[in-house]
């Protein structure tokens, strides 16, 4: 199993849709405004988090339970930027969609900006030929309220490819996470 690098990254995704929309350099600036950066680095691609969160509350002393999820746990909210309150965890999703090949295995790690915030970036591996929008899951580990910025890099995706195909691919074995778009929560 190889990493792969930015090469590689950029002729997947043109060729094959890898990832869409797809930034081919680094954004570090908008509009003359500094941002958290996005698009392809050295040996993956730092995405960026849409304007939809879920944030957990406790109003409703509902239980976070994966196989019987109360919607009443989260507030929904729609902005370019999102507080999570201290010692909380929010949902979020990626604006770029994904298309990985049958020899593919991609990890998520998160960016050291948030990291040093001590806000900790979760997402499961993309497995071979899933496809979606990426669930984000952040945690505020601090005792302050945190905040996660909307069209703005969050995670950086690493790509790892086998020297073989696998048997069974996501898509083989209709995995319930498949064509996921929008924030998606947890299925049994």
């Amino acid at each position: 199993m190889s990493i792969k690098s930015d090469i590689w990254i950029k002729e997947q995704s043109l060729k094959y849709d890898l990832i869409h929309p797809f930034q081919e350099n680094q954004v570090r600036e908008v509009d003359g405004e500094k941002i958290i950066s996005y698009g392809v680095s050295s040996y993956g691609y730092d995405v960026r988090c849409a304007d939809e969160f879920k944030i957990f509350t406790n109003t409703f002393s509902s239980v976070v339970d994966p196989k019987k999820f109360d919607p009443k746990s989260f507030v929904d909210i729609k902005s370019n930027e999102c507080i999570i309150p201290p010692n909380s965890f929010a949902l979020a999703r990626t604006i770029e969609y994904f298309k990985i090949p049958r020899s593919v295995l991609t990890l998520c790690l998160g960016k050291s900006t948030y990291a040093r915030c001590g806000i900790i970036v979760n997402v499961t591996p993309l497995e071979p030929e899933w496809e979606g929008h990426v669930t984000l899951e952040f945690s505020n580990t601090t005792n302050l309220p945190a905040k996660i910025y909307a069209n703005e890099g969050v995670a950086q995706m690493i790509f790892f490819e086998s020297d073989q195909v696998c048997e069974t691919s996501y898509k083989d074995r209709g995995g319930k996470y498949q064509g996921q778009t929008g924030v998606t929560l947890p299925k049994t």
